[in-house]
């Protein structure tokens, strides 16, 4: 159920999704390449060898600097630092290509929105604004105004015409990368979370708990598991109502998670069981936690419908390295000792023992 592929699920995730990001921007790239080349072609550019050779030059870098980040493999892995680098390359091509067609008065003044629409999409709002002001940069630098003219009004006004699109634009697609990516998150908590007790689900376990072991077993650290079955959940469920019963889960995971520390790491494994990570645990500082659990359990009274109603827990216990050498096998081991547990009469600690050879 848990395996150890899993330890590297949260890079896969971004690695996946920075992937894909990268992929979007490449197309951008590419169609920015068609739009000036068929510019350079059908604009009337051929006519000024000047300003075409200048511009077939600034076609062939920047090709080259897209085959470097695309296709040469530089980068063995996707970063947002590497998008940020691409977008400041097309903004940089796109100032090269402007001055050379007529410059604030060239209908390619509409391509700036590109690199914004990247950053906004995949960088955050801090580069956006920073992409925004090399644009406002860019527009002074085109418009080739002496120093009297930067502070008089129409200028200014001028100015600030030219760059509303482009505020606009950094700004809408900023919210909506900010929504898209709320709700993404909101997506994967709630599928990795027990709708009833607000603990980790399986998955989620899953995908903390390989993490943590393979730390663990990377450094040699001692690491426990404790499985926690509640004892008279059925007896709650057919005395009360399953509402009761699930009121009773509520309170058990509420006083399991108030023995923990904030590195442990809870999960409700199905139906009335429980799974605890303790990493950096002995199997004597896990007795030590699970004994915790049984005993404030058991030594207060739960509150369903409003009547008290005693419960109890049994709980198996197994640690690496003694017991198993992979969290699947301590989780299989700790599940084991549980089941003794109940054997020998509930409401107890077994720690795993394995079988005499």
């Amino acid at each position: 159920m848990l395996r150890a592929s899993k330890t590297e699920a949260p890079v896969s995730i971004e690695q996946e999704e920075l992937r894909g990001i990268s992929r979007t921007v490449a197309e951008i790239h590419w169609l920015l390449l068609i739009l000036v080349l068929l510019y350079l072609i059908f604009g009337g550019l051929h006519r000024d060898s000047e300003a075409s050779a200048a511009i077939s030059m600034g076609l062939f870098f920047y090709a080259a600097l897209v085959m470097s980040f695309r296709y040469a493999n530089f980068y063995k892995r996707e970063t947002r630092w590497k998008i940020a680098l691409e977008t400041c390359g097309m903004v940089a091509f796109m100032t090269w290509v402007i001055w050379y067609t007529d410059r604030l008065a060239t209908p390619l003044l509409n391509a700036y929105l590109l690199p914004v629409i990247t950053s906004a999409l995949t960088l955050g709002k801090v580069f956006t604004l920073l992409a925004v002001g090399m644009i406002a940069a860019c527009y002074l630098l085109l418009g080739g105004n002496v120093a009297p003219d930067l502070i008089s009004l129409p200028y200014i006004g001028t100015l600030f015409a030219r760059l509303a699109p482009v505020l606009l634009v950094a700004y809408i697609t900023t919210m909506f990368s900010a929504d898209i990516r709320y709700g993404l998150v909101r997506a994967k908590v709630l599928a990795e979370t027990d709708d009833l007790t607000g603990l980790l689900n399986v998955r989620g376990f899953a995908i903390a708990a390989n993490r943590l072991f393979a730390q663990a077993a990377r450094h040699g650290r001692p690491t426990s598991v404790l499985m926690i079955d509640c004892d008279n959940l059925k007896a709650v469920n057919d005395g009360y109502g399953h509402a009761a019963g699930n009121e009773l889960l509520r309170q058990l995971a509420q006083a399991i998670q108030a023995e923990l520390r904030f590195t442990d790491v809870a999960a409700r494994y199905g139906g009335d069981e429980f799974i605890v990570l303790l990493p950096d645990t002995p199997p004597k500082g896990a007795m030590e936690v699970a004994e915790r659990i049984r005993t404030r359990v058991a030594g207060s009274s739960v509150q369903v419908s409003g009547r008290d109603v005693v419960s109890s827990v049994s709980i198996g216990l197994a640690s690496y390295p003694e017991d198993g050498a992979t969290l699947d096998a301590l989780a299989a081991h700790s599940d084991g000792a549980l089941y003794s547990a109940k054997q020998d009469g509930r409401n107890r600690t077994v720690k795993f023992r394995a079988a005499p050879a």
